[in-house]
């Protein structure tokens, strides 16, 4: 793709993300010839914030998700400042698709991780963290039929990512704490609806991130203090509609909730 065609192939996704529009696909000039390509027409979607980029999503982090939107593998997506919702804030469904929730744990930077030849480890990943958060993904497509659209076409729309609940820090120090055995409470308008489980997200949250940084490093993209990562729903994505209120219980790391409008 030229940079005249991927400007218009990030141009055509974020109208229909402005409008609350679905289209089948990209024209067939549009349509990233692979993943790295497909992530250069994402990046573009920052051009269309006037804050700094808030952080990064991680989607399909289970065989679950990959199956639900028809990839083989996770997907990284941006985060824009101005589609995060305070906690216990108002999100509007509108002309959501996908019309769910999704419980998750989030990472946030306290130093750059640059992005580099060899590999990252979990170990080097972890030590730039600054703190953990419950959060709340509420994911949508530009895509009608999403499952169908396929990798490349997703990356470009952002990996599915649309609004974001940012929870308290964790004020325990859940470093010494096993992740991957964290279970998770879901509630919907009060009543428990189910547990999801840290496992759940790649076999591990901290798996995930370190997943994550990789593959922006491989992009020549970094980490940047002050983002967050969402590392992907551990919970099977939760149905919502108006009036739905949708509380997650982290146990000790907290709790994140949303009212949808």
């Amino acid at each position: 793709m030229t940079p005249d065609q991927m400007r218009r192939a990030q141009a055509l996704l974020y109208k229909h993300w402005q409008d609350g529009t679905q289209i089948a696909t990209l024209p067939a000039d549009l349509v990233p010839a692979d993943r790295a390509e497909a992530y250069r027409v994402q990046a573009l979607i920052e051009t269309y914030s006037s804050q700094p980029l808030f952080g990064w999503k991680i989607a399909a982090t289970s065989l679950a998700g990959q199956q639900h939107i028809g990839v083989d593998g996770p997907l990284a997506g941006r985060i824009l400042a101005e589609r995060v919702i305070p906690d216990g804030g108002v999100c509007p469904l509108g002309n959501n698709l996908m019309k769910v929730a999704e419980l998750e744990f989030v990472f946030r930077m306290g130093e750059d991780l640059r992005p580099r030849r060899k590999p990252y480890s979990q170990e080097e990943v972890l030590a730039c963290v600054s703190s953990l958060h419950p959060g709340i993904e509420i994911p949508d497509s530009r895509f009608r039929d999403f499952a169908t659209a396929g990798m490349a076409q997703l990356v470009a729309d952002n990996a599915c990512a649309h609004l974001f609940v940012l929870g308290r820090t964790a004020t325990i120090d859940w470093r010494a704490i096993d992740l991957a055995a964290c279970t998770v409470g879901a509630f919907l308008d009060g009543r428990h609806v189910g547990d999801g489980l840290g496992a759940n997200v790649l076999g591990d949250p901290r798996i995930a991130l370190t997943w994550l940084a990789n593959e922006l490093s491989r992009l020549g993209v970094g980490l940047k203090r002050d983002e967050v990562v969402t590392t992907g729903t551990c919970i099977k994505p939760l149905a919502i509609a108006p009036g739905t209120h949708v509380a997650g219980d982290f146990g000790t790391i907290g709790r994140v909730s949303l009212s949808i409008s």
